[in-house]
């Protein structure tokens, strides 16, 4: 019964929604809901799906939404994208496993997959809230980058320690690993890995606020650091959150994102994307090689640690490929595949979801990563340039989406990783249909003033 306290988080956000607006309960109570409390936590309800904190301020978040109106929501051909997707997953798990395990999993799909999708779509661009959600975003982030620091003191998480006696016999599972002698911070996100991305995501929103001047100069609270403006400050803990998870994946994912975001920042867009794109041809292609060379030889032949853990993700690739292959298109339902001996993490979230649901399923999510990406990049190619420099969002979510490509093809996208990567879908679609230019904080559109007078002086009288 304990763990019934996580309806709570569906009740308050439900009243947000009535007594305010839809829009700050996506902003100020799901949000925060999300991103500061673990997913690995659930009420275990007899009859019922077992929602976490999340799930149930979606589906609060939800009912009120519809009672509304649907305010903000515009149908395009995105939604039946990531509709597919989420039955496509409901499905394979019936197929496999039957209604009783299924229902869990359709509930997720529904409350972390395609709500927040919606909330997304519907309630940050078309109300003009594109810098209120990324603050938000980054706020959080630095409240769990404190924690962070604390467990690569202590080796202890706080999140579980706070509330694992709500939640007897759950959450166990996720314990603190290390590296370089230091303990790898995994907040409230359950794995260290997962908590980088979601601190490389963070990273990135503020970034693109602290080149838009988003943040105010200064803030009361604020003004006993010397030196560093608000912005700066939490720039700085954010980027400390991504090294406090000592996950080298997400490093390189944030390193070569960054050079997307690049792109927006100089005048020349047409030739930062050749310069770009030579960069990664050349650097990448004999990368590439070298790293298959350097993982292929098997990890009895590896010479340390490093390479051990590059053969071992090699590896699941042809352990894998032919088990996958068996159950094509719907896949072997959640987990429920055989394990090879020796290799039963699967450290690839696109082979994950290809054993667990299937070739349509891991197809959807290669393609919107990849058909987002370039729309985005072409949108901000298409704008004026955007002032403040680095004030372009269209370059940002661009970036956001590579980083998950690379971070995700060393991890699951699993827990609060998983649903941010729909908001940001989301966010992307309603960018895409309603943005012709960027907006500045003030709320105006950045314009450029082009003088069409054919000369360069003026008649006095």
């Amino acid at each position: 019964m304990l763990s019934f306290i996580i309806y709570l988080a569906g009740i308050w956000t439900y009243h947000i929604a009535q007594s305010q607006s839809v829009q700050k309960a996506f902003i100020y109570a799901y949000i925060p809901i999300l991103l500061l409390l673990p997913e690995y936590f659930q009420a275990i309800t007899p009859g019922l799906p077992d929602p976490t904190f999340s799930q149930a301020s979606s589906a609060g978040l939800f009912a009120v939404f519809i009672m509304k109106g649907s305010p903000g929501y515009r149908f395009s051909n995105t939604d039946i994208v990531v509709g597919v997707f989420a039955l496509s997953v409901a499905i394979s798990q019936y197929l496999a496993l039957g209604y009783a395990d299924a229902q869990n999993l359709m509930f997720n799909q529904l409350t972390s997959v395609f709500f927040p999708y919606i909330f997304a779509k519907s309630l940050i661009e078309p109300f003009n809230l594109r810098y209120d959600f990324a603050k938000t975003l980054v706020l959080c982030l630095c409240v769990v980058f404190i924690g962070n620091l604390y467990e690569n003191k202590m080796g202890i998480n706080l999140w579980q320690m706070l509330l694992a006696r709500f939640f007897p016999g759950q959450g166990s599972g996720w314990v603190t690993t290390f590296r370089f002698g230091l303990a790898r911070a995994s907040g409230p996100y359950g794995h260290c890995l997962v908590d980088g991305i979601m601190m490389a995501v963070g990273y990135r929103f503020q970034r693109w606020l602290q080149w838009s001047e988003a943040w105010p100069v200064k803030i009361k609270q604020l003004d006993w650091v010397p030196w560093f403006s608000p912005s700066q400050i939490f720039s700085l803990m954010i980027f400390g959150g991504v090294i406090s998870t000592l996950g080298k994946g997400q490093w390189l994912a944030g390193i070569v994102g960054a050079a997307v975001v690049i792109i927006g920042r100089f005048k020349n867009r047409s030739l930062a994307l050749s310069v770009v794109l030579t960069v990664m041809i050349v650097v990448g292609v004999p990368a590439l090689i070298g790293f298959l060379d350097y993982a292929s030889v098997g990890r009895a032949n590896a010479l340390d640690a490093n390479q051990e853990t590059a053969c071992y993700r090699y590896e699941l690739i042809e352990l894998y490929m032919d088990i996958a292959a068996q159950h094509m298109w719907f896949g072997w339902g959640l987990m429920n595949f055989p394990d090879v001996p020796g290799a039963e993490s699967i450290d690839n979230n696109f082979l994950l979801v290809y054993l667990n649901h299937g070739l349509i399923a891991v197809s959807i999510l290669l393609g919107i990563i990849f058909v987002m990406m370039v729309r985005l990049i072409r949108h901000g190619m298409s704008q004026p340039f955007a002032e403040p420099k680095g004030s372009s969002l269209a370059f940002t979510l661009a970036a956001i989406y590579l980083m998950y490509f690379i971070a995700t093809a060393t991890v699951a996208m699993m827990y609060q990783s998983g649903t941010m990567f729909f908001i940001i879908i989301g966010l992307s679609d309603a960018y895409l249909m309603s943005s012709n230019s960027d907006i500045n904080p003030s709320g105006s559109k950045n314009q450029v003033i082009i003088d069409t007078r054919k000369f360069k002086f003026r008649r006095v009288i």
